[in-house]
């Protein structure tokens, strides 16, 4: 009786690491999640850049204006 349940049960575990061997799906919303955090972090490094430089730009016209 044991090993009949055995043999029913070795083709279901066999097909399901082939399934889950085969599955990429998760892998790649991890690969967009990471692509996606690495775009925010390009993004918000260059908007502080050009903030510094508006900031400056601002401040120099503000002077002249007011000289």
């Amino acid at each position: 009786m044991i090993h009949d349940d055995t043999a029913d049960i070795m083709p279901k575990l066999i097909r399901m690491f082939r399934d889950l061997h085969l599955e990429q799906s998760g892998v790649t919303s991890i690969e967009y999640a990471l692509l996606g955090i690495l775009i925010a972090v390009a993004i918000l490094i260059s908007v502080q850049a050009v903030g510094s430089s508006v900031l400056e730009l601002y401040q120099t016209i503000a002077s002249a204006i007011t000289a």
